[in-house]
């Protein structure tokens, strides 16, 4: 039995701006999280490779329709029972409607304890957040295509039947396949949570591959370095190191402290999270890496996402902030 998500937004941009962007397919890795990769490989076809909690999956979608300023449909061709639209109305005064509708079909252990937990919802509600933000932040878009292609429904939606060919893979596309083929994939606290309830329920015949936690430690110090992590206090500065979680990067240290018992970096995330900077305790780096300027934390994108964040008016001396903080990311170690 399939399921039908239909969710829509306003944006603050004009019609052309908003479908513009959204025919820019290999751009989608810049404001949906998880998306690794969208390749076009002609005006019909394209490639998706995605990453949720350490679960890596790559398939292929075909374009049914597109029209300019009004729509683009899809089915899965492979790897993920799928298929939907998104279509733009103008409703004046420089804003435009996106409306969303995705039908999918849950498959396997992973994928059907996702959707009673209506993950696949949240995520695209989510990923048209981003979209929004993301359009709007620019004001104009990153490049477009005008072409179209030929519709081979009449129905203004495509229905799961056009994506009879994806069937039978088991749940191996995972929630990240099937979400990421319609709006992308949302690096969501509740998907990474449906795999994490999914894998400790596994049958032989579903498998996941899941992101294992750090490893716990009683003595885990969240504002001294690691052992492992070969740092010390005094060591240099790490401005303008890259950051990378485990599942990928997050964006560039602007901060750094060494001070003895309040190590920790200040890391500026960009266009991932939008403008919004996160404090990592030096207990979270693995691992330094000074010739290619690259610190690496044994954490997930979304468990570093999804930490206290540290408001404007908030001194980092704050010393209920800073418990706060290390208690969460103990919560990983300890």
């Amino acid at each position: 039995m399939s399921t039908k998500v239909e969710k829509s937004i306003l944006v603050n941009v004009p019609l052309s701006v908003a479908y513009n962007q959204w025919t820019q397919f290999e751009d989608f890795p810049r404001f949906m999280g998880g998306v690794k990769s969208v390749t076009q490989l002609d005006d019909e076809h394209l490639n998706w490779v995605a990453e949720i909690a350490g679960v890596r999956r790559q398939w292929n979608a075909r374009i049914l329709e597109q029209v300019p300023d009004q729509k683009v449909s899809w089915a899965a061709t492979e790897g993920a029972t799928n298929s939907g639209s998104v279509t733009f109305e103008d409703v004046g005064g420089g804003q435009t409607q996106v409306r969303l509708v995705l039908e999918y079909e849950p498959e396997g252990l992973v994928e059907k304890i996702g959707d009673k937990l209506n993950v696949v919802e949240n995520i695209a509600e989510k990923d048209l957040d981003r979209f929004k933000a993301f359009i709007e932040s620019e004001g104009y878009a990153t490049g477009a295509w005008r072409g179209s292609v030929a519709g081979g429904t009449t129905a203004d939606e495509p229905g799961i039947e056009t994506a009879a060919a994806s069937r039978g893979d088991s749940g191996k596309a995972g929630i990240s396949g099937k979400v990421a083929a319609g709006v992308g994939l949302a690096a969501a606290g509740a998907a990474a949570a449906a795999v994490g309830v999914a894998a400790s329920k596994q049958s032989p015949d579903d498998t996941a591959d899941v992101t294992s936690t750090p490893a716990p430690s009683a003595s885990w110090d969240a504002w001294n370095y690691r052992q492992p992590a070969r740092r010390t206090q005094g060591a240099g500065s790490l401005v303008g190191y890259g950051v990378h979680a485990s599942d990928g990067d997050i964006g560039k240290i602007d901060e750094s402290s060494d001070e003895v018992g309040t190590s920790r970096l200040v890391v500026d995330t960009g266009a991932w999270i939008f403008g919004r900077k996160v404090i990592l305790p030096a207990g979270t780096i693995e691992r330094v890496d000074d010739a290619d300027r690259k610190v690496y934390v044994d954490l997930t994108k979304d468990q570093i996402k999804n930490s206290p964040e540290l408001d404007q008016d908030t001194d980092f001396d704050d010393v209920a902030y800073r418990n706060r903080l290390g208690d969460y990311y103990g919560g990983f170690y300890r």
